[in-house]
């Protein structure tokens, strides 16, 4: 069987049966299986039966099942595949043994998600914990485990960390989080069906406290990372966070018609109907319906939620505010609010938001009061706290409960584009810790317009650490995108000064983990170098400047096979300045000014001889970073050179530069990566004649153009749930909005309709790649999850048909339970091997891994 005709790759141990499904065959006779890889060994490819190499090149593959179609360069002879084997089928099986066996060296490499540091208690040393996780194949999910350290200062700056033996495997949890004082963890594990989510508290020595919340209290909790909140209050007897609302109840049915009375028994005499559909937030979000607030006595496992929060208000990120000795406690939290619809959330910054503060639902008014006075007061108190900004994100509060800051996404809701540069805010806490209805909202970095040369481009970060304030109280440090790295930034909120603290002189990326008091754990990595921990101290030089002086952090994190590094020593890479073309015909300063791309190549003298994939990021408000990335460190380590293109449009340079690109989707964005390649070839790192081209959502949009504007110009494509055609997306996407903004511009948002008009789905298909699709014959691999919300897979299911019914080489594999970004680790792996696999059989003379 030839590997690269196979759908889906099934995994499994030697010693278990495989358990076939329905669409686990090709339409033949015969019955073939796909490839079948073992945990650590791929040796079995050898013994499978390959197809001819001519059937290779002229099948296309739909879904699991492979259907012959028609290849340019074969005319319109359709192959079988139970031709004997041709000659070269061997080094074709040998090559994809070999690739699959490269990518796995990658994939096993682990990423840290977490890090927490907490005091040891001796008063010189720390301790710090680091949640880690690693792609488990053959079960197709993420393993999770924790490793732990004593960190010790040796003077001088110095620090020594002391690891723990062995990692613990953190088997079923969802999410843990630390105490304030690291006395205590809590553990929460979600259930996959019904059953009561689990959540556990634990102290050093054993496990301290278990309770099982019912599906009638509430649902999973959630761990996503946005509408995520656990928080633990000050004497760390209380949790609050966020999770699923119980369901609505569902009408009863039995023989002998509705059932009035309802049943929560499992009985086989009646069945549940669906009742209301309930709208979800979109993407990823496709079987929630409402995220609300709740908090648990960690001693009695009592859960109690506000009474105050509207049914109509959706509730995520959620922190305790300071405690007061004259009021009751507060929470403060995001709240997003629904008028008509939910669209889609996930990647969309542009969803209008505030802060909320809320009393403490265990709160009972002492004294003369009665408990059923403090219920009235509780109903009666919901406090918006950001009333005068469209957007508040991430409440913060700083060590003395003073000051509150948070994070805007202001211009992405007043624009109407999904993501853009964030700004910072600074709330003045009442001392006697009761919120007024209305607080004065101080901007702290507002928004950079036009960022000059190599200055301060703008806030854009992805996250914020939980306490992210050093020791005085108003200095927070955070990640952000400069460009296309990410550093990390200190900010003084009471003045708002801005500084770099990680390396100037480097091109690496930098992520924050945790704070050791004023001294920072983060990881530094680049596209040629595995990531690495290091420990950031705050020092004085001579000027009585604040710097910073960093160290790398020796330890088992990170560890890679001695393949992968000979490798990666082997490349290098640059950040290249692209010159816009065309300077007059931009409105703005930020839009004439150079963009970038990123150049990962070989250290050979014969470097610019090797075939060159372009990577376009997806968005279009997102950006490519020079952050190692495993699949992107793979392909460039099976021979071919990078170019990673960041567009204008792309977050880290300015507000002006994002802006100039809405409206101007497939021809400003298109000439961009053009300029780019053109770039590159002028300057003789590339060879004209051997360029193709990978993308995912935004960037299969680019890539699908690109291969119909400049047919001539790539020799493969390959794209991962594309957007091909907007006037068919705009119909099924959780995000039509995104569909006007950036076909229209800043008009977009006004003409936003849910019933697009004849005139809006021509300007849509205009926008489209589909318009170009007749000129189109560059070989082209799909890749489609077929639970994209985002992107149907029928976007790219149309277009790859168009294609083959016009005798174009195509090759599609749909992932039936993947969604937009196709991230589950087998789906992942096969992903990225078919993507290595597609390119070197297109005959680009390309070293051998």
């Amino acid at each position: 069987m030839n590997p690269l005709k196979a759908g889906t790759l099934k995994w499994q141990y030697y010693h278990l049966q495989h358990r076939p499904t329905s669409s686990d065959y090709w339409p033949i006779v015969s019955p073939i299986p796909t490839p079948c890889f073992a945990s650590s060994e791929i040796q079995r490819l050898r013994h499978l039966t390959l197809p001819s190499l001519r059937g290779l090149r002229s099948a296309s593959v739909i879904g699991r099942t492979n259907i012959p179609s028609f290849s340019t360069m074969e005319g319109a002879k359709a192959v079988s595949p139970t031709e004997p084997p041709s000659n070269e089928e061997p080094k074709v099986e040998d090559e994809y043994t070999s690739l699959s066996k490269l990518l796995l060296d990658f994939v096993n490499i682990s990423n840290i998600d977490k890090g927490w540091v907490f005091p040891s208690g001796t008063g010189k040393d720390s301790k710090a914990m680091f949640s880690l996780n690693q792609a488990n194949l053959l079960a197709n999910k993420k393993r999770n485990f924790l490793l732990s350290a004593i960190i010790t200062k040796t003077g001088s700056s110095g620090v020594a960390f002391q690891w723990s033996p062995f990692p613990v495997e953190l088997s079923g949890v969802s999410i843990m989080v630390p105490s304030p004082s690291g006395s205590k963890v809590l553990i929460v594990r979600n259930s996959e069906n019904d059953s009561p989510t689990k959540i556990e508290i634990w102290t050093p020595s054993d496990l301290e406290k278990e309770f099982q919340i019912p599906q009638s209290v509430h649902g999973s909790v959630y761990v996503d990372g946005w509408f995520e909140g656990v928080s633990w209050n000050s004497d760390e007897t209380l949790v609050a966070y966020v999770a699923e609302e119980p369901s609505p109840s569902k009408p009863t049915f039995n023989s002998s018609g509705y059932n009035s009375g309802g049943t929560t028994d499992k009985d086989c005499n009646n069945w549940k109907g669906q009742g209301d559909w309930v709208e979800s937030w979109g993407e990823t979000y496709a079987n929630k319906r409402r995220p609300n607030l709740f908090v648990i006595n960690v001693h009695s496992g009592e859960v109690r939620t506000s009474k105050s929060i509207s049914s109509s208000l959706t509730i995520g990120q959620v922190v305790w505010a300071p405690a007061t000795e004259v009021s009751q406690q507060h929470l403060v939290f995001v709240g997003w609010s629904s008028p008509t619809r939910k669209l889609g959330i996930k990647y969309c910054y542009n969803r209008s938001c505030a802060l909320y503060a809320v009393p403490n639902p265990f709160y009972e008014v002492q004294g003369s009061e009665s408990t059923e006075r403090s219920n009235e007061l509780e109903d009666s108190y919901l406090f918006n706290l950001t009333e005068a900004t469209s957007s508040a994100f991430f409440p913060r509060f700083s060590p003395d409960g003073k000051i509150l800051v948070f994070l805007s996404a202001k211009s992405s809701v007043d624009s109407g584009a999904h993501s853009a540069t964030d700004s910072l805010h600074r709330l003045d806490w009442p001392s006697d810790g009761k919120p007024p209805q209305s607080l004065k909202i101080i901007d702290v970095v507002p928004v950079v317009t036009c960022a000059k040369d190599d200055c301060f481009p703008g806030l854009y970060a992805p996250s914020f650490l939980v306490n992210p304030f050093l020791s005085d109280g108003r200095t927070v440090i955070l990640s952000s995108m400069w460009r296309s790295s990410q550093v990390i930034l200190s900010v003084d909120v009471l003045t708002g000064n801005v500084s770099r603290i990680t390396p100037h002189d480097s091109d690496n990326s930098w992520n924050l983990l945790a704070l050791d008091e004023d001294n920072i754990i983060a990881v530094s990595s680049s596209l040629i170098h595995v990531p690495q921990l290091n420990y950031g101290s705050l020092v004085k030089d001579s000027a009585v400047r604040a710097c910073w002086s960093w160290q790398v952090v020796e330890g088992p994190i990170y560890r890679c096979s001695e393949k992968v590094r000979s490798l990666l020593s082997s490349q290098r890479f640059s950040v290249l300045k692209i010159p816009v073309r065309d300077v007059a015909q931009n409105t703005t300063a930020g839009a004439r000014q150079p963009y970038e791309a990123i150049l990962v190549s070989s250290n050979s003298k014969k470097a610019s001889s090797d075939p060159l994939i372009v990577v376009l990021h997806g968005g279009p408000h997102s950006v490519s970073s020079t952050a190692f990335s495993k699949s992107l460190a793979f392909l460039a380590s099976t021979g071919f050179s990078l170019l990673i293109v960041n567009y204008r449009g792309s977050l880290g340079y300015g507000e002006e530069t994002l802006q100039s690109l809405p409206g101007k989707v497939g021809t400003q964005d298109v000439n961009d990566v053009l300029a780019a390649v053109d770039h590159v070839v002028e300057m003789k790192l590339a060879d004209p004649s051997k360029i193709t081209v990978l993308g995912g959502s935004h960037g299969g949009f680019l890539s699908t153009h690109l291969i119909g504007q400049a047919p001539e110009k790539f020799v493969a494509a390959a794209v991962r749930n594309p957007v091909c055609n907007l006037a068919l997306m705009v119909g099924t996407t959780d995000i039509p909005d995104w569909c006007f903004f950036e076909t229209y511009g800043n008009e977009g948002l006004s003409s936003f309709t849910e019933a697009p008009s004849k005139d809006h789905l021509g300007v849509f298909y205009a926008k489209s790649p589909v318009s170009h699709i007749h000129k189109v014959k560059t070989p082209t691999l799909f890749l489609l999850g077929a639970q994209d919300l985002r992107v149907p897979v029928s976007n790219g299911l149309q277009y790859a048909r168009t294609l083959r019914e016009r005798g174009v080489e195509v090759k599609v594999i749909v992932f039936p339970e993947d969604v937009h970004a196709i991230s589950r680790p087998q789906s992942d792996f096969e992903s990225f091997l078919n993507i290595a696999a597609w390119f070197k059989n297109q005959k680009l003379e390309v070293q051998d891994v």
